[in-house]
């Protein structure tokens, strides 16, 4: 029997199972995908928001303020890249200008600090690019940019490290509460936990409903997305929003800290809860209003479109509790924007919450830090040449757009939790992130796995399932 079962493997979930790992207890966490970061995880705004424009008094504007303020920190154990570059709230017009300084008030009760309120010059003199209706920006020096793919798949191996188990492909059917703790029962097995901890994401809801009579309800919000070369990735330096509406932060503008430009996202209630698909619609809008915070944005730089969904509850708050009717059972449900920021605190009160029941001892061993995979491009050229000395796999350039080796893509193989697919891959050491988009790597790149994972070329995946790359119904006679 373990302690704690964790359902999601996001960065939620990841979270969770790293501030569990520092005590001694017998943590599994189990994910429905091949991976982890599979979800809504995977697909939003890489944001670290600074917290201003929640509601005053809410979890979500507790979190938030604490995720900001823990990341710097835990970027630098799980070796993962930060940047603290602020961001402006630009406003167009003269009738919105008391929502800005609503915002600036809220952010101040939230505990934000540094916020002010510029005008059209200033905020000109800290981005030329800022569109020709912007009159005002509020500025919140503490917004940063991260990694949502590096962060979680930080987390998760740290966990793995002390001792955290992690067992994907792994669907959650059924939970049934019994006198000593729960069954979880799954497409592979039946697992027996002292409690449960739901980090389900879109899926919360659902894995609430097992156990709980006090139903809740998760509306998938769709939020397309379009990504562009980095030759776009200097057109501003800040992250620029829009004034927040009621489906939430409205559209941004924004760096990335691998040197790209990313525009997004809408937000679209749809009832597919795998509905990750982008629409022309969506993409037309995105454009438009993309270019009423920032001017003249080089779309023909888009090298590829995406699209993401978040959890919304009615509530429009964090629901992060005790079920009432089920004792051992914790939710964290609703976990929308900006649950990336608050995701290391969420890890550390669910944390709080578990000891309080267990009274684990603290572990002497936990270890802190995680070094990340090896990369390439960021080495002087003195380092590459004596790594490659060392292990000629790292002069075998396989992805050019991103100058990524084969040495890099062997480390995500073979690493805790290590890539088992195309997308795998990807998320580890952005080979096939560039403006090619795999359209030279690809082929290389399943060879590595083939050879590695003693695969056939008919099972390697793009994302797991039945996403294969390369299809013969007559493969077994070949």
């Amino acid at each position: 029997m373990y302690d704690v079962v964790i359902i999601g493997a996001g960065v939620v979930g990841s979270a969770i199972a790293r501030e569990l790992s520092r005590y001694q207890l017998n943590i599994c966490v189990v994910e429905k995908e091949e991976d982890i970061c599979s979800g809504t995880s995977k697909a939003n705004s890489a944001i670290v928001h600074s917290g201003v424009d929640a509601k005053a008094g809410t979890l979500k504007a507790k979190l938030n303020l604490q995720g900001s303020q823990m990341m710097e920190s835990l970027s630098a154990e799980l070796d993962i890249p930060y940047k603290k570059n602020g961001s402006l709230i630009v406003c167009t017009s003269e009738e919105n200008l008391p929502r800005l300084d609503e915002l600036m008030e809220r952010g101040k009760e939230n505990g934000i600090a540094g916020l002010r309120i510029l005008n059209r010059e200033e905020a000109l003199s800290m981005e030329s690019n800022i569109a020709d209706g912007v009159i005002a920006a509020l500025y919140a020096p503490t917004g940063a940019i991260i990694c949502p793919f590096e962060l979680t798949l930080g987390l998760a191996e740290n966990a793995v490290m002390n001792g955290v188990r992690f067992k994907l492909n792994t669907c959650v059917n059924d939970i049934q509460k019994k006198a000593d703790g729960f069954l979880i029962i799954t497409q592979n097995e039946t697992i027996k936990s002292r409690m449960v901890v739901n980090a389900a994401g879109v899926y919360s809801a659902e894995i609430h409903n097992m156990v709980s009579e006090i139903k809740y309800a998760i509306q998938a919000r769709r939020g397309n997305y379009c990504l562009l070369d980095k030759s776009a990735g200097d057109h501003v330096k800040k992250t620029i929003f829009q004034l927040p509406d009621q489906m939430g932060k409205g559209v941004l503008v924004t760096p990335t800290v691998h040197g790209n430009l990313l525009i997004g996202p809408t937000a679209v209630d749809i009832d597919d809860k795998e509905g990750v698909n982008t629409t022309r619609e969506e993409l037309d809008y995105l454009t438009g209003r993309a270019a009423l915070g920032v001017k003249n944005i080089p779309m023909r730089q888009v090298i590829t479109s995406f699209a993401g969904l978040r959890a919304h509850e009615a509530s429009d708050d964090f629901i992060i509790k005790e079920a009432k009717d089920v004792k051992g059972f914790i939710d964290t449900v609703g976990i929308e924007s900006p649950g990336l920021s608050s995701a290391p605190a969420i890890g550390a009160m669910v944390a709080d919450m578990v000891c309080d029941t267990l009274n684990p001892e603290a572990k002497t061993d936990f270890a802190a830090n995680r070094k990340g995979i090896t990369k390439l491009s960021e080495l002087s050229f003195a380092e590459q040449k004596e790594l490659i000395n060392k292990n000629r796999a790292y002069g075998n350039i396989i992805c050019r757009c991103e100058t990524i080796s084969e040495g890099e893509i062997l480390e995500a193989i073979h690493r805790p939790l290590g890539a088992k697919s195309i997308d795998g891959i990807k998320r580890r050491t952005r080979a096939g992130m560039g403006r090619c988009q795999s359209g030279f790597c690809l082929p290389r790149v399943m060879e590595i796995l083939k050879r590695e994972l003693s695969l056939s070329m008919f099972d390697i995946s793009k994302a797991g399932g039945e996403s294969k790359i390369v299809c013969n119904h007559n493969k077994d006679n070949l």
